[in-house]
């Protein structure tokens, strides 16, 4: 467990709603997220539901996402 956002690794993820993008294609390589509480959110393997998934709180979620877009990450 992450000490520094035990919020977001105390969240039961057994009952939230995955999603995958809608430009997934048919080989199923993507990720799927799932709404956290406070905005947080949880991405994780389609391939391999069975890893622990990556806990974002809202600012870091938006930072990644940000990186993203602009093609830094």
């Amino acid at each position: 467990m992450n000490d520094r956002k035990p919020e977001l690794h105390t969240y039961d993820l057994s009952s939230v709603a995955w999603r995958k993008s809608s430009a997934s294609g048919a080989e199923h390589n993507c990720v799927e997220v799932a709404d956290l509480a406070h905005g947080g959110v949880a991405i994780r393997d389609s391939k391999d539901t069975r890893r622990a998934p990556l806990r974002f709180n809202a600012t870091e979620w938006a930072a990644f996402r940000q990186g993203l877009i602009s093609g830094a990450i």
